[in-house]
Order: C-alpha cells, then structure tokens, then sequence
C-alpha cells in the first residue's frame, strides 16, 4: 500500500509545531508495518537540512494559475536518511522561500503546492494508494482529486485528511477561485462556507475519511469547531480520533544527543539534577529550588496569555520558592511582558525563539511542565515531558485529558479545569506539595518514564484506517 504524506511541515526539514513532528515520525513508523509504503511531500524551503542532503530533480513541469505560469520541480533526497522516501516541491516565485508561512499570499502558495503535486502524479502516472493530507493547507487534495478534470488519471485515489489544529481554516474569498485547476462550477459548493473558499470544511466534505489527533478532541469538534460544528456532525460517520505518538527514537534521555547528562528509569533522579544544575548554572538559578518550565508559541490558544500573571502570582505567593524558564516565541505583547518580568525576578528565565536543542534540555531538567491551554488537540509537549521523567500540568481539555490523568486518581499529573491564572496557580500549589514529598516525587517521575507514546500503536491505527 503506498501512502502520500502531504504537508507544509516535517522534522527536520522545516518546523514550525507538532505538525512537523507527527509527519516527520508517522511515515518512519509506517514503514516499518509490512505492506506499507509511506513518502512525504513538502514545499522546498531554504533550510539547512536542504542544503546540506543530497536530491535529484525527479519531475520537471508547469501549471497556470489565473494569468500566471509556473514551473513545478519535485526533488527526491537520496539517502532516504528520514527513514522514508522525502519529495520536495519547488514552485520559482512561491515555494522557494524561507519559511512555512507568514507570507501575505499564502493562498496562492498554498494551492500552487497541492496543484504542483496532482500535476507531477498525474504527468508521472503514479498513482498512490491514499492521498494523506495534513490541516488546511493541503485540504483542496481531495476536492481537486475527485472534480478537477486534469487530474483524472487520480480519480478514485483514496484521501484521507488529518485535522491537526481546527482553529485555522485556511477562508479565502471567491476571487481566488481563478487560481484552482478548472472545475465543473456546480461543485462549488464543496469548496464554500459561510460564503468563504473554506479548504478546512472541503476537506471534510470530500475525503474519504477524516480523524483528528485525538478522540477528546473529536468530541470537542461536535461542539466547538468555529463554525464548523455541523459539518463535523453531518460528516460524523467518516471522523476518528487517532492519538499522536512520538518519535521514541529522538526523544530518548538515554541516548538524547542534545544532552550533557543521559539517564535511565534506574538513575533518573542523579541523571535529571545533573542536568537541571547545568541548565540552571546557564541561567543564573539555583539547581535546588523546583524547576517549572513552559515550551511553546506565544499565542492564546496555549494560554500563553496566562503566563505573566501565573509567574507573577506563583512566586509571589511561593515568596519565591520556585524557578520558572520559559522557551517560545510568537504573541509581542506577551514577550514584551515576559521581558519585564524577566528584569524583577532572579529565579525567571526567558529565551525568546525556538531552539531544538534547548528544548530537550529543558524536559530533561524540568520538574514540572506547564501546559495551560485553551485548545489543545492532542499535544506532544506533555508526552516529551513524561518520557524525560517530567511532571506535566496541564489543563483538562483535548489530547491532554486523553493523555494525562490526575494524580488523584492514579495518574502521573496534574489537571485543572479552566484556562485562567488562578486555576493554574493552584495545580503550582500542589505541584509544590508534591516536590517536597521525595518518595512520590520520585515516584511519578519513574511511572511517567515507563508510559509509551510510541508511534507503533498510533501507526497501526492508521494503517487500519487506509485499509478500511
């Protein structure tokens, strides 16, 4: 069976969230079932990984949009060094840039990839078992596949689309309709909503199936899904939520090159203070206060917004007991209120960016991982986090209610309802209660060590999924 992975993202190439690292691990995983044959295509992006891996021109075409022509080359890396098959789409003019996104017109880039990809399959007569499209971006795969005539050669194709994040949904206004591959015009009401080009809602309307990256975020869909709660219910019968793994093989403490101290299940405790002290000899803090730690974007549906009041309160009201460090980027005003906070407090340390490396560290250091979140639909931080023996606390919504249970029920972390500071200052509270109750502590930080988040089982059921 041989599986299409679309997306704007995939680690290492080019990463922006999660979704760079479930396409960077589905497919590897995949490949290792029996019968499965899983690539993934992507934009080309200036990148170091780009520059520095060897690939081959396997495709050289062009397309029209509206007015505009524009050649479509597909290079394929050579070593196989992800463990799959990788295919770059390069597009002179709109994908040949730096980044994934933030450019003011990504509609057109966005459409100009999936058309490049149908083009070079159709031009190639490969045909694909199933079309895997990822989020919105990819989204007008499975409309194109079934309506655009130039793609008949893939009419029948199977597509499957993943909803990694529901909030974005890719709206464009009718105008932009000029730029699709021709289409009968009595479809178009499988591209609209709410009077929108909504790729998100076709996707939807036209794939064969479709999951998110979680069953309790599916359950949140039928309910609140920014418009789309209908949808999502009419269509129910095709949705599944299918967790997310992660890459056991780069998040690993034991063999984790980014870290200084490597350590097991059996010496977790010397293992994470050998490298909280580095960590925190970095920082300018002290190695024997609990390490509390948040890594990720700045933006409100991390609860990000959260943050100043939570560190301002948290040590306030610790009289200082604790260190907070904080790694991420995005919303200015949140880091301008991270930096000033930064300047009163000695045991707060912020590193505005994103930083791989730094980011392994920190779970290997941290005590606790704080993951305040308005919408959260499945989340890898907080399973990062437990594989590197780290306490997660997190808000009870989405992937992390599937993923986290409360300590007071037998879990190995902390939930607390709502997204506001005071909610999230009290699980600090008990989080410090549990600190300093060095058996449990220790205790937690072992079962969480011994929880598998591992592809394997993710991969197996998405293989499920192609088969039916």
């Amino acid at each position: 069976m041989r599986i299409f992975n679309l997306s704007m993202e995939c680690y290492p190439v080019a990463k922006v969230g999660g979704l760079a690292d479930v396409v960077g691990a589905l497919p590897k995983y995949l490949n290792k079932i029996e019968g499965i044959e899983a690539s993934v295509i992507m934009p080309w992006y200036n990148k170091p990984f780009v520059q520095e891996h060897g690939f081959e021109v396997v495709f050289d075409g062009w397309i029209h949009q509206s007015q505009h022509t524009y050649q479509v080359q597909v290079m394929k890396e050579r070593s196989r060094t992800l463990g799959f098959d990788l295919y770059l789409v390069k597009i002179p003019g709109l994908m040949d840039r730096d980044n994934p996104y933030g450019y003011s017109d990504e509609s057109q880039q966005f459409l100009a990839f999936q058309h490049g990809v149908l083009h070079w399959l159709t031009a190639m007569q490969i045909r694909p078992d199933v079309l895997h499209c990822h989020d919105y971006h990819t989204g007008l795969v499975p409309f194109m596949v079934e309506n655009c005539p130039e793609f008949s050669f893939l009419k029948g194709v199977k597509t499957i689309g993943t909803i990694h994040n529901g909030e974005y949904q890719g709206q464009m206004k009718w105008e932009m309709a000029a730029y699709f591959p021709w289409f009968d015009g009595s479809r178009r009401g499988l591209l609209e909503w709410d009077g929108y080009i909504n790729p998100l809602a076709s996707m939807i309307k036209c794939c064969h199936a479709f999951n998110t990256v979680s069953g309790g975020y599916l359950d949140e869909l039928f309910h609140s899904f920014r418009g789309l709660e209908s949808l999502v219910r009419q269509e129910g019968a095709k949705a599944y939520g299918i967790i997310n793994g992660i890459d056991t093989e780069v998040w690993n403490p034991e063999t984790d090159p980014f870290l200084e101290f490597n350590f097991s299940k059996k010496d977790a405790q010397k293992g994470k203070y050998l490298n909280k002290k580095e960590l925190c000899e970095d920082y300018g803090l002290n190695p024997e206060l609990p390490l509390f730690s948040f890594i990720g974007r700045f933006a409100g549906e991390k609860g990000a917004d959260l943050l100043p009041e939570i560190i301002w309160k948290s040590i306030q009201q610790t009289y200082g007991a604790l260190n907070i460090i904080i790694l991420g980027s995005g919303d200015k005003n949140i880091e301008n209120s991270l930096r000033e906070l930064n300047h009163t407090y000695s045991n707060l340390a912020i590193d505005l960016g994103y930083k791989e490396y730094l980011s392994h560290k920190i779970y290997a250091s941290s005590d606790f991982l704080l993951m305040p979140s308005r919408v959260e639909p499945c989340g890898l931080n907080q399973m990062y986090a437990m594989r590197y023996g780290t306490v997660p606390i997190v808000r009870y919504i989405g992937g992390l209610r599937d993923t986290v249970e409360d300590i007071s029920t037998g879990g190995s972390g902390i939930n607390f309802g709502a997204a506001v500071a005071d909610d999230a200052v009290h699980a600090i509270h008990r989080a410090l209660s549990i600190y300093h109750n060095k058996d449990l502590m220790m205790n937690l930080v072992q079962s969480n060590m011994k929880f598998n988040f591992s592809w394997e089982k993710s991969a197996e059921n998405y293989v499920s999924l192609y088969r039916n």
